[in-house]
């Protein structure tokens, strides 16, 4: 998508801390983080949101967790960490461009859902 924040990161087009890369997934640091380890997960295929996710992208998605997987490890967070997805404006997605928010290292509250 053109006027997209996230393609434009993963083009390169706009500066980011990358964390990890490969061929369906980008993952950076988050520029205004809400814990030690703030990084942000994406397809490189544009999907606008968990709506929009079908059985011709949900490979894409699922290749995210994996590479999830990957980065907790990379970070160090053994004891755990929180992943999260907002879906649309009422759900708080600010960038419609499908994203996982990777949160750790600090013990979260069990309250917070």
């Amino acid at each position: 998508m053109d006027n997209c924040l996230f393609c434009k990161i993963i083009a390169g087009e706009i500066p980011s801390t990358k964390v990890y890369e490969d061929d369906a997934v980008f993952a950076f640091r988050d520029i205004n983080p809400q814990a030690p380890v703030h990084i942000l997960v994406v397809p490189k295929q544009h999907i606008c949101c968990a709506d929009a996710v079908d059985a011709g992208n949900s490979a894409c998605v699922a290749r995210c967790f994996e590479a999830i997987a990957k980065i907790a490890k990379a970070e160090g967070l053994e004891n755990g960490y929180r992943v999260i997805n907002n879906c649309g404006a009422d759900g708080g997605q600010t960038v419609m461009h499908l994203h996982f928010h990777i949160l750790g290292g600090v013990k979260f509250s069990d309250k917070m859902i």
